[in-house]
């Protein structure tokens, strides 16, 4: 079986969560499935609100929900490329990105897109708005796109790095954390005049980062990998763990996180792996399989609802109990 940082990179061009298992159905967690019509892989989710979503992935698929994803309609995107990313900074403005160095505006909650010009022909995977008018894009070999205009125009930064860059969060203006393949971390503290490239964390990929507040933050990646910071983004622990039962034969790729206050966090993963933390990311809970499928997308419009996508045209809704 092909491992999924491979997977990835073929579509574009531990802290093995086992402690403390439980069933999918557990009692705080419920999961329904909708109905997209596309078996695209979706690669990219995002809510505005708990009624109104996008969903994005290949063959230039966008999927459009206004009613919480009673019903997801898809919308002509005007390009065929694979779509790894979609951001929307209000419930109008917003961006996808993907292959071939796609970047699509559209200024109508998605209806219309329009293709943006960027001096770039690599593969586009993470997106970052700290601000209405600034903003980061990531991607292959070591690319790093920034506007200053709302995304109007895209200039690239030198980001010090020739891997491929998953993931692109800023949590000001100045400081942003862009992490990728080969545990590749970048941080900049001036908005990207200078990135520094942190010492390498292995030969882990990383696919994912979120930061709770400006020095907390967690990075995702292959064969369970999950590194936590307390500084910013200059130092990393790992806190990978090891298979420690007999089933387990293969470490999870861990794919997204998100944390919807300091001390509650979810991960989702490959084969529709859903964890928990309640605890500032000290102990996580393994709450099974809420999909027969990997998931690459998740979303949280607000900290009780979630929805989580993937391949085979996958959604599913999570609701979140005390």
């Amino acid at each position: 079986m092909r491992s999924l940082a491979l997977s990835v990179a073929l579509l574009l061009g531990s802290l093995l969560l086992v402690v403390s298992p439980s069933v999918a159905g557990d009692a705080a967690v419920s999961v329904s499935k909708q109905t997209s019509h596309t078996e695209a892989t979706l690669l990219g989710l995002t809510f505005r609100s708990p009624q109104l979503g996008w969903a994005v992935g290949s063959g230039g698929t966008i999927l459009k929900t206004t009613d919480g994803g009673k019903k997801w309609r898809r919308i002509s995107s005007g390009t065929s490329a694979l779509l790894t990313n979609v951001y929307f900074r209000d419930q109008k403005v917003g961006w996808v990105i993907g292959a071939n160095a796609t970047v699509r505006r559209t200024g109508d909650g998605g209806e219309t897109w329009t293709a943006q010009p960027v001096d770039t022909q690599a593969p586009l995977y993470g997106i970052s708005f700290p601000s209405q008018t600034r903003g980061w894009i990531v991607g292959g070999n070591g690319t790093i796109l920034h506007t200053e205009d709302g995304g109007s125009h895209w200039t690239e930064q030198a980001s010090k790095t020739n891997a491929a860059l998953y993931a692109v969060q800023f949590v000001s203006e100045q400081h942003g954390v862009a992490v990728g393949a080969v545990g590749t971390v970048v941080v900049t503290d001036d908005g990207g005049t200078t990135w520094v490239v942190q010492e390498p964390q292995g030969s882990v990929t990383f696919f994912d980062v979120f930061f709770s507040d400006q020095s907390t933050g967690w990075a995702v990646g292959n064969a369970g990998a999950l590194f936590h910071t307390t500084d910013g983004g200059s130092q990393w622990i790992d806190r990978t763990l090891p298979c420690t039962t007999q089933s387990c034969t293969k470490l999870t790729d861990l794919l997204r996180v998100r944390f919807t206050d300091p001390q509650t966090g979810w991960i989702v993963g490959e084969r529709g792996m859903l964890y928990r933390t309640v605890d500032s990311g000290f102990t996580w809970r393994e709450q099974g399989s809420i999909a027969g499928v990997s998931l690459f997308g998740l979303s949280f419009p607000e900290p009780k609802q979630a929805w989580a996508a993937g391949e085979k045209g996958t959604i599913v809704q999570l609701k979140i109990g005390k």
